[in-house]
């Protein structure tokens, strides 16, 4: 009888296989959906449609990007986070679902259980700029007139919980000093009010804050990114200046519904990568001051429990944490 039970068993997992590996070998066959949580012409919307153009052509089926804007990209998550998990589905995860889980846990679906990691695709390196009436030069700079003033010095972000927002916190964190938050809706008006020295400092990314810099309106100090990016290699990274191990980011990356069979997550990311290594995607990113990622599974998952663990503690030191 025990006999019986094992081969029945054996039987069951060989045509579990058999069915995976079949669909993975048809897959796909069908168009795919690529679901952002942002309004078209947004960063998350061009990462989309410059990779999905590339995955395209790989995978031999059309990559249609639909936006699903709302509650800082959770709307889009949740609706892929509950859609089938055939690999016909897909996200654009960002830093924002990291940052919203930090400050409140409760959502109604899980973002680490729920979606399973695919690709790393791109990075918006913050740069640290600051109205040049402040009188500083560098970040050692801006660190003594902090101390020399606590609770004095203003920042602007582009709203509370958002990653630029924290990225601020946890720069004055790792700074010890102490700065007064003060919150927009987007940038437009934050960068509006940091040119007219209303407040002092912002943590923005290259796109909105580089032509100002050029134009001799601001003043960059550091770059978020572990490396000096290109849109801005003039600009010292937060090690260079100082901060050891300071590394963030608006960044985007590949993502399927939780369940999603092996050899399918492995075609699609391999289609991603395929994307992210043709120097024409590339020209085209770093034209818009993205930098490129790319990466195993395994390796995006690894990033994203880091950025939990970073975004979480950042939270909590803001009092952010629900």
């Amino acid at each position: 009888m025990r006999r019986i039970v094992i081969l029945a068993l054996s039987l069951v997992l060989s045509a579990a296989v058999a069915v995976a590996q079949g669909r993975a070998g048809d897959f796909p066959s069908q168009p795919l959906r690529l679901i952002i949580g942002f309004p078209p012409g947004s960063a998350a919307d061009i990462t989309a449609r410059l990779v999905g153009a590339v995955m395209s052509d790989r995978l031999g089926q059309q990559v249609v990007v639909e936006s699903r804007p709302g509650a800082g990209s959770s709307i889009a998550a949740e609706f892929v986070a509950r859609a089938p998990a055939d690999g016909y589905t897909l996200y654009i995860g960002t830093s924002s679902n990291v940052t919203n889980t930090a400050i409140n846990p409760n959502l109604r679906f899980n973002f680490g259980k729920d979606l399973a990691p695919v690709t790393p695709l791109t990075i918006l390196p913050l740069i640290l700029a600051v109205h040049p009436s402040l009188g500083v030069s560098s970040v050692e700079e801006l660190i003594a007139v902090a101390r020399s003033k606590p609770g004095e010095l203003t920042y602007a972000s582009v709203g509370p919980g958002t990653t630029p927002h924290l990225a601020t916190e946890l720069f004055s964190v790792r700074a010890k000093i102490k700065l007064v938050h003060v919150p927009y809706q987007g940038s437009p008006p934050a960068v509006t009010d940091l040119l007219a020295a209303r407040v002092s400092m912002m943590l923005g990314v290259a796109s909105t804050i580089m032509p100002h810099v050029e134009a001799g309106r601001l003043k960059a100090l550091a770059s978020s990114s572990a490396k000096r990016s290109h849109a801005a290699p003039n600009v010292p990274t937060m090690a260079e200046a100082g901060l050891p191990d300071f590394e963030a980011g608006v960044w985007f990356g590949l993502m399927v519904p939780a369940g999603t069979p092996r050899p399918v997550i492995e075609k699609l990311s391999a289609a991603a990568n395929a994307a992210l290594a043709s120097d024409d995607v590339v020209a085209k990113l770093r034209a818009q001051t993205f930098e490129p990622m790319g990466g195993s599974p395994e390796e995006f998952a690894r990033f994203i429990a880091r950025e939990t663990v970073k975004w979480s503690a950042a939270a909590e030191a803001a009092g952010l944490k629900n």
